[in-house]
């Protein structure tokens, strides 16, 4: 019996073909397919003087840098051809250049995807995706109107800084090669990121949050370049954190072979405290959030913000207002502070658990802030 693989039987090797080798290279991470050419684009027809105004202004390339020039010192261009990361960065429409590097957003009806109410695929070049997707996000979940000293501001349900990490990371970290595109899913009750490709070469789940493997190193860099990108391997800690900062859970991340699922629970939505409701946009709701008739926190609330600077459990705040009906308290003080996004619980997940703690968000600390300056 001959085997394939480079195994001998009975005397006799069958070569390892060439399309197995690049393979093998691949999934080892010895070939970046980010920074191989990309065949379809042509450099005197695709590089028109629109692309590249649009492209040098987010790169910060000086005004008197000759195109060609730039593209080699940035390493998008390798002997006279361009590389699939600069076709990407630089792409009128990025389907012209890898079939499904678009990305899918969809709005669904419930908790499956039954019933899509709003479907979108995103084709630009990458920026503009990356841009397009955290628009329909921030169009389609709810907001809520938190009033402050000097007027009110818009709070998302959702930290919009994490979801810019996420669908960073989706785009940056997905395999290109796959037939399959980036899908974000907006439930009633979560929200989905889906990145085809599994975790790059070198990569373990455990990992997450701890160190980062970029799979396509050129792109990334260009991330960074452009200000998509704060800091290398702290992606996934700084989601977590403004999570927890936005008084929200942190996101799952489910890994297979494939796909990497990021989800974020969605909160429920704020009580109004009898303010009316209504659609400011197509899936989206806004509320204003009010305790009584006070558009600012009252001087207890604002004693009580002050002692959650640093985490305090119900029972000690209790005390320190000088409480003792815990279920009035956590209804009629705590609520609306948790609503109004100024304080964040420790262990969202776990309302009722023996170990919560309430801690000042950075909403609170502006509150705050705002309150001194007008003493």
């Amino acid at each position: 019996m001959i085997q394939k693989s480079g195994e001998v039987t009975s005397g006799l090797t069958l070569p390892v073909s060439r399309d197995e080798i690049r393979e093998s290279f691949y999934q080892e991470g010895l070939i970046r397919f980010d920074e191989t050419p990309c065949p379809h684009f042509d450099l005197r027809r695709d590089l028109t003087p629109d692309t590249w105004s649009r492209f040098a202004a987010r790169a910060r390339i000086p005004d008197d840098m000759e195109p060609l020039t730039a593209l080699e010192n940035l390493h998008l261009v390798r002997e006279g051809r361009m590389t699939h990361a600069g076709a990407w960065l630089l792409a009128d429409d990025i389907t012209r250049y890898s079939q499904q590097a678009g990305v899918t957003c969809a709005l669904l009806c419930g908790v499956t995807k039954t019933q899509i109410l709003d479907l979108k695929n995103f084709t630009g070049d990458l920026y503009t995706i990356y841009q397009d997707c955290v628009s329909f996000a921030q169009a389609k979940l709810n907001t809520a109107l938190i009033p402050h000293l000097r007027g009110r501001h818009e709070r998302l349900e959702l930290p919009d800084g994490a979801l810019r990490e996420a669908l960073v990371n989706a785009i940056a970290h997905r395999d290109y090669r796959s037939s399959a595109n980036v899908q974000m899913y907006l439930f009633r009750d979560r929200l989905e990121i889906v990145t085809p490709g599994g975790l790059p070469a070198g990569m373990r789940e455990e990992d997450l949050g701890i160190k980062s493997v970029p799979r396509n190193r050129l792109l990334f860099s260009m991330f960074q370049r452009m200000g998509m990108v704060e800091q290398i391997g702290s992606g996934i800690r700084r989601i977590r954190q403004k999570c927890l900062d936005y008084g929200v859970a942190e996101p799952l991340i489910e890994v297979s072979e494939n796909w990497v699922t990021t989800t974020f629970r969605r909160p429920a939505a704020p009580s109004a405290g009898g303010a009316g409701t209504g659609m400011t946009r197509p899936g989206a709701q806004q509320t204003e959030v009010r305790e009584g008739t006070k558009s600012a926190p009252s001087r207890h609330q604002v004693s009580i913000l002050r002692n959650c600077r640093t985490g305090k459990s119900i029972r000690e705040i209790m005390a320190h207002a000088g409480r003792r009906d815990r279920t009035k308290f956590r209804h009629q003080v705590m609520q609306p502070l948790l609503d109004a996004g100024w304080l964040a619980m420790t262990i969202p997940d776990k309302p009722t658990s023996s170990r919560q703690k309430y801690r000042l968000t950075a909403a609170g600390r502006q509150v705050l802030a705002e309150m001194q300056a007008a003493e």
